[in-house]
């Protein structure tokens, strides 16, 4: 459904995407990983054809995006990061907008209006005005906005970001319906949490791969076995871990950190060290490695 092929994207002198690869071939999930300035905003605004790239090819659903970008908007839904719907229109108003941009014949508008309202439970509010919404309810109905013209693939930037709980829930909700139905969704998201929910994670850093494929394919890749501890000062901790076993392989998550060791008797030397050092040790014990761990793992390979 989705193929690019060393696709590169400069501003000025600085590279935003630096030869990305990338094949979809299903309707699924996939989530697009990373820290701010990764990428990830730039090759989904390339992907939605409002932005044009350097080099490289880009092939979605059988067309030429790269040559034709207006293509790709009959085929593709894009919600940006940033909410620019017109604030003093109302929900249904904003709906109606677009379908209206997006060509959406009137003997099929008032119908899917209808349905995305119910869809994402924004009924009782299509006669408010969108700059009165609360956040989570901007970002619903922007996705509306997105679907109006029921496209086959869907590309959501950093959607919840600054979303309260309940309303991300409600919103991954909405996008596994949308799954259900056969839609494709792109989605970027600085959250490793949020992007375990897919069923795909391309990791994005200063525009290039750092490594892809599904969640457990991608926890198979760490290359130690890794300790969570506790201790009562894990500032002291961590300074004395690094100078022994490495930097790259000492962590901060939180109050706590996360050790890569080889063995379980080399955790037992660490633990004697920080003992003798004078430190307690509240918890020291093997877990699963998490996405954000092997993210941390392949940022330091890269570097």
């Amino acid at each position: 459904m989705i193929e690019i092929k060393g696709l590169k994207k400069k501003f000025g002198d600085n590279e935003a995407l630096c030869g990305i690869d990338l094949t979809v071939d299903s309707n699924i999930i996939f989530a697009i990983v990373g820290p701010d300035g990764a990428g990830k905003t730039t090759l989904l605004r390339i992907l939605a054809g409002i932005m044009t790239p350097n080099d490289g090819s880009i092939n979605v659903l059988g067309h030429d995006i790269v040559k034709n970008p207006e293509a790709a908007k009959r085929y593709t839904g894009y919600l940006s990061q940033k909410f620019s719907l017109n604030p003093t229109l109302t929900v249904a108003e904003n709906i109606d907008f677009f379908g209206t941009l997006y060509e959406v014949p009137n003997s099929l508008k008032e119908e899917r209006l209808k349905r995305l309202l119910e869809f994402s439970r924004l009924g009782p509010f299509k006669d408010r005005q969108a700059g009165k919404l609360s956040g989570g309810m901007k970002q619903k109905l922007a996705l509306c906005c997105a679907l109006i013209h029921t496209p086959r693939i869907l590309l959501l930037d950093e959607p919840t970001t600054g979303v309260d709980p309940i309303s991300r829930r409600e919103l991954w909700e909405i996008l596994y319906d949308l799954l259900a139905q056969g839609v494709l969704i792109l989605i970027s998201t600085p959250y490793m949490d949020e992007a375990e929910r897919a069923g795909e994670i391309m990791m994005l850093h200063r525009g290039r791969t750092l490594a892809g494929g599904g969640l457990e394919d991608l926890k198979s890749k760490f290359k130690h076995k890794l300790y969570e501890m506790i201790c009562d000062d894990s500032r002291k901790a961590f300074v004395l871990l690094s100078e022994r076993v490495g930097g790259e392989r000492v962590v901060f998550f939180g109050d706590k950190l996360h050790l890569a060791l080889d063995s379980d008797q080399e955790s037992q030397n660490l633990k004697n060290l920080l003992s003798d050092s004078g430190l307690k040790i509240d918890s020291l014990h093997p877990i699963s490695p998490g996405l954000e761990d092997v993210f941390m793992q392949e940022l330091l390979v890269e570097k």
